[in-house]
């Protein structure tokens, strides 16, 4: 039968039912013709037919799915019960919809972060060339996020590969659209020529560049806009093409606007201006990337040619690996890192998801937080399977009547069922709506003001998948039982039945009671996750880090549009700092080149002057200013601070910390010790003297172990470009403080880029991480344990209510209060202990899941389990003596009349 028939079948009823009575009335009028009474008449016509019910469902029979129809019936049915008990499903749906929506909006960021393709063009083809993996990789200077290439490599791989049908090179970047004062950053990206055309994107307004545009000496070839960035910036007008757009104070007209949707390749990032790769010179001055070979700052990407796949692709790469390294070795290189560059090898990797440092940083962390919120699903369908059973044992005499007369029981396994699927599909909804506001609340958790994330969090098939297939295990995990359980009776005996029916005897041990203790086990496990996460991230938050992160204020100061020769960056970074520490209220001041905890890294390779030539060791590095120890709290063990005799043509000093002496010297004193800085050939000798020495402090993450460091005298360290990073201590208000600062660098220059944040905050940002998971794995925590404190509570009150009887003899027959406390307590001890019991065990063994998370914590910390058993006790001590009070209560002569 089609569906158009089924369909319109209640047309097709009524059109049968005006034939049958169409037919009828003639053969009435045929008997009255016939001189028959009307009654009379009217009792032949229908005798001569028959049955007319019969008849009509004979034909509804014809025109309908049988299955369909009774689905529709019990979810009608269940309708009608929703009606009547507005509180039990109301809280039902509530439990659904936490649980549902948590799991949703997990899976969404995981959806968008890991699984979801870029949105180009038969993404599948796309393939991202980098130096293997294993290999450890690079020596020189790096910038941008994934870089594998330096220049000079990536125009050798362009000329000599045959892979790849197109192929593109790419670095992120920020650029500053202010003229001068506090910076107004965008994300930006530097692209070679065939980016637009090897991603297969098309523009929107306008045109985007091509590998015409992008050749040395380009200058100011044009820049591409992104499509959000042009409808925020420019509300999207077509006027913005062949205006001009100021970067770092550089000219760049507007030639397109990239297409709706396209945000870039890095997961996480969405670019706002596109500009080809030959303008990083005119950008960047004399700190160029491009000319030199020893600076990694580019990664590549390409699209197969028809016929070839990655592994042969992978192959091709490698094959033409040592002819590319041989030709880019940097002149620089020492012996030992040239022979290592030169053992180099290419492969290449599926790019269709993109790359993204976010995935990197945060899918073990997601799927933790999965695993812990199908954990808590799992609690509340226990929690609904029980309250499920409760309301089959009220529908046992009601279940027995429909059994006794024909009722099958797959039928009415079914109809249950259908209540069951109807209340979880209700949940669902409710859990996929509520997920929209917790994955945009995920994003901004994890968004910072210097590092703005952008996910795409539109739904696709994968999740109205996800959220239908949870709706339907939830409904088997808290219907599907009750609904066996309550049919599986003898109906005769349960008309037989006193009240209390017989299926609570059985289940007086049985499957209620291990639901409970499955939730207590459970929960305990969410528990003790929970507790580890907090507690790891209170020892980051109070541990020292060696140095005094409030009060601190760092200043990036960025004068590269000035065009000051390199030889005056000393002179113009000497005059900022002086007139900082200047300013009223400031107690230190110091310049430095590495912020602690930004995330940026200096290490280099140095040798002992006097030991094996060969014996290269690799520490990290920092150029300082004097006072920069005394204005972050660092305390000097020995020797002496920076001053002002360590000028550029004095003699070059460093001073250490513990970690240095503990790693390269045994704990020996290293006052008087010269290293000697790695130099490639040709390349005049660096020697520093260590004349003092520091406490340890954190480097790049507070989780990381203290690392050996060397400071070295900022006038005597080689410059990273043209600008300068200052620390202060003050005590004045923040806003006045900003303002001073602003003041004295505009006196020097009004052009000068100013940038500002607080060290505190800094760090704060670098644990966003360790906050997420102890936010969301405490909530997830607290809310498992109120559920099983729940089910414990409806346990407790479902036995003392169908004990009743029971209890008011035993107090009729002198049985006092404590007695019957004592009664209705050890049942639930019981059940609690059985529950923590086995909770124990399983947080030993789920816990080693989460050990690389932690920070000073082991997995199976016994401070941590002990407190989660004895929170999750006092947590369910009000679930188990409410009932019990309630029982010691009882009238035994109110019990003693109830049937």
């Amino acid at each position: 039968m089609g569906w158009r028939r089924y369909l319109r079948r209640p047309q097709r009823d009524r059109d049968f039912a005006l034939e049958i009575e169409s037919h009828l009335q003639h053969e009435i009028d045929d008997n009255i013709a016939r001189g028959m009474h009307p009654q009379e008449a009217a009792w032949a016509a229908h005798r001569k037919f028959g049955n007319v019910t019969t008849a009509k469902e004979i034909t509804h029979r014809m025109n309908t799915i049988g299955f369909l129809e009774t689905l529709g019936q019990d979810f009608r049915y269940a309708l009608r019960l929703i009606r009547l008990e507005p509180g039990f499903f109301s809280v039902a749906i509530l439990c659904l919809a936490l649980g549902i929506g948590a799991n949703t909006a997990i899976f969404h960021l995981l959806d968008a972060v890991r699984l979801r393709t870029l949105p180009v063009a038969n993404p599948q083809q796309l393939a991202e060339v980098e130096i293997d993996p294993t290999q450890p990789c690079c020596s020189g200077n790096s910038s941008g996020h994934h870089s594998n290439f330096t220049s000079a490599l990536w125009d050798q791989l362009r000329a000599q590969q045959q892979a790849f049908s197109g192929l593109f090179a790419w670095s992120a970047s920020r650029f500053n659209t202010a003229t001068g004062g506090e910076v107004h950053y965008v994300e930006g990206l530097y692209a070679s020529g065939d980016f637009f055309s090897t991603l297969g994107i098309v523009p929107a307004l306008g045109r985007v560049f091509s590998t015409a545009d992008d050749r040395p000496g380009c200058g100011s070839p044009g820049a591409v806009l992104g499509y959000s960035f042009w409808q925020r910036e420019y509300g999207g007008q077509a006027s913005a093409i062949g205006r001009r757009i100021l970067l770092e104070g550089k000219p760049f007209e507007i030639i397109g606007v990239a297409q709706a949707g396209f945000f870039g390749i890095e997961v996480g990032k969405a670019f706002d201006v596109v500009i080809p790769v030959c303008a990083e010179t005119l950008m960047n001055g004399e700190s160029a990337n491009t000319p030199k070979r020893d600076h990694w700052w580019l990664a590549v990407i390409g699209r197969l040619k028809p016929g070839w796949t990655l592994t042969q692709a992978r192959a091709h790469v490698q094959a033409i690996s040592p002819g590319l390294f041989e030709a880019t070795l940097p002149p620089s290189y020492i012996p030992e890192i040239a022979k290592r560059y030169l053992g180099y090898k290419l492969v290449a990797n599926p790019a269709g998801s993109g790359v993204s440092d976010l995935r990197s940083n945060y899918q073990d962390p997601l799927l933790i937080l999965l695993g812990i919120a199908a954990l808590v699903l799992v609690i509340a369908c226990a929690n609904l399977a029980n309250l499920m059973l409760a309301r089959a044992s009220a529908r046992e005499r009601e279940l027995a009547v429909r059994l006794a007369i024909g009722a099958s029981r797959p039928r009415l396994i079914r109809q249950m069922l259908a209540e069951s699927l109807l209340l979880a599909a209700i949940g669902a909804a409710c859990g996929a709506f509520l997920a929209q506001f917790l994955s945009s609340y995920l994003v901004r958790f994890l968004t910072t003001t210097d590092n703005p994330l952008y996910v795409d969090l539109g739904t696709d098939w994968r999740i109205f998948g996800f959220t239908a297939a949870l709706a339907v295990l939830t409904c088997l995990l808290f219907g599907l039982m009750p609904a066996i359980r309550a049919t599986r009776t003898n109906p005769g005996t349960l008309m037989k039945a006193s009240g209390r029916g017989l299926t609570d005897a059985r289940e007086r041990f049985g499957l209620r009671r291990i639901l409970v203790v499955a939730q207590v086990a459970l929960s305990l496990v969410l528990l003790v996750g929970a507790l580890l996460f907090v507690r790891s991230l209170h020892k980051l938050l109070t541990l020292d880090a060696g140095f005094q992160e409030s009060g601190v204020l760092v200043t990036e100061v960025n004068f590269s549009t000035l065009n000051y020769p390199r030889q005056r960056w000393d002179e113009v970074q000497s005059e900022i700092l002086h007139r900082v520490r200047a300013l009223p209220g400031v107690e230190q001041a110091a310049a430095a080149n590495i912020v602690p905890i930004s995330g940026d890294r200096w290490n280099d390779r140095f040798r002992f002057v006097g030991a094996n030539p060969s014996g290269m060791l690799i520490s990290n590095f920092s150029g300082v200013s004097p006072g920069y120890f005394r204005t972050l709290g660092t305390p000097l063990l020995a020797g002496r601070d920076f001053d002002e005799r360590d000028k550029p043509n004095s003699p070059k000093v460093a001073i250490v910390n513990q970690a240095f002496i503990k790693k390269f010297l045994n704990g020996a004193n290293p006052i008087g010790k010269r290293i000697r800085m790695e130099t490639g050939p040709g390349a005049p000798e660096t020697i520093y003297e260590v004349v003092g020495v520091t406490k340890d402090a954190k480097y790049v993450h507070l989780s990381d172990p203290f690392s050996s460091t060397v400071f070295t005298a900022l006038d005597q360290t080689p410059k990273f470009g043209a600008g300068a990073v200052i620390l202060t201590r003050s005590q004045v208000a923040l806003a006045s403080q900003l303002a001073a600062i602003k003041r004295q660098m505009a006196a020097i220059s009004p052009s000068m880029a100013l940038n500002f944040y607080t060290l505190h905050s800094e760090i704060a940002d670098s644990l966003l991480r360790e906050r997420l998971m102890a936010t969301l794995s405490g909530f997830f925590g607290f809310l498992a344990a109120l559920l099983a404190s729940i089910g414990l509570y409806g346990v407790m009150a479902y036995i003392v209510a169908r004990r009743r009887n029971e209890i008011g003899i035993r107090i009729a027959l002198g049985a006092d209060r404590a007695n019957v406390l004592k009664l209705i307590g050890s049942e639930c001890g019981k059940l609690l202990f059985a529950g923590l019991l086995l909770g124990v065990g399983f947080s030993l063994a789920a816990s080693q899941a989460i050990t690389k998370l932690l920070y000073g914590l082991s997995p199976t910390d016994p401070a941590t389990i002990a407190l989660s058993v004895l929170l999750l006790a006092l947590v369910a001590l009000p679930a188990s003596l409410i009932p019990a009070i309630r029982a010691s209560r009882l009238d035994p002569m109110q019990a003693l009349r109830e049937e």
